[in-house]
């Protein structure tokens, strides 16, 4: 019996992915950022109605030789609506966190997880549930590498997801975000979502 192998379709560069108009971002209006308890539980109540939520952390870089990492700072979650960005020093607020990424029943959809969940594991003492990583999907799908956020808006919206170097690289550990870090981490979120949803998961 002869064996094809599976369809391999090509990912879009970096220079054809230029090319494409703008994917349309959340804007501030429809960004919830989430610091105190109470903040956390009216989340919590709006989040749990969903079925599947776009899922992202934030860690604040770390520059030197050896220096581990105490992150993740912020916890991003999304429906199609509008996104939610936990900053994680309140106890409060951290222990909803863990409630929601223990929350059976929800799919927690993202790019390149490996190290949220693990560092999810470390910070709120919880294993996360239902958690997909979309490089896979796309992978079983016959697109050989990682697509990540930007290749998977490519193919499947032909739009150019936007992400700002500065603020990748910015202490999502300070006290106060800017209205940039929000913006950035509630649209990595959303963007997973919108795949999620695109691909008919």
């Amino acid at each position: 019996m002869q064996h094809h192998p599976r369809e391999q379709h090509p990912t879009p560069d970096k220079d054809a992915i230029a090319l494409l108009p703008e994917f349309s971002r959340l804007g501030l209006d429809r960004i919830t950022l989430v610091s105190t308890g109470p903040q956390a539980l009216a989340a919590l109540e709006e989040l749990r109605s969903a079925r599947a939520w776009g899922f992202d952390t934030e860690s604040k870089p770390t520059f030197k030789v050896g220096e581990l990492s105490d992150g993740p700072h912020v916890l991003q979650l999304s429906t199609p609506q509008r996104a939610w960005v936990f900053q994680l020093h309140d106890p409060e607020c951290r222990a909803v966190a863990a409630q929601l990424m223990a929350l059976p029943g929800v799919v927690k959809a993202g790019f390149g997880l490996g190290d949220d969940r693990k560092r999810i594991l470390h910070k709120l003492g919880v294993e996360p549930v239902g958690v997909l990583e979309l490089n896979h999907v796309f992978r079983e799908r016959g697109y050989r590498k990682d697509m990540g956020v930007k290749g998977a808006v490519a193919v499947l919206f032909n739009q150019r997801f936007i992400k700002s170097k500065k603020a990748a690289t910015s202490n999502w550990a300070a006290p106060r975000l800017t209205e940039g870090q929000l913006v950035y981490a509630a649209n990595d979120a959303y963007a997973a979502i919108r795949v999620y949803d695109a691909l008919g998961l």
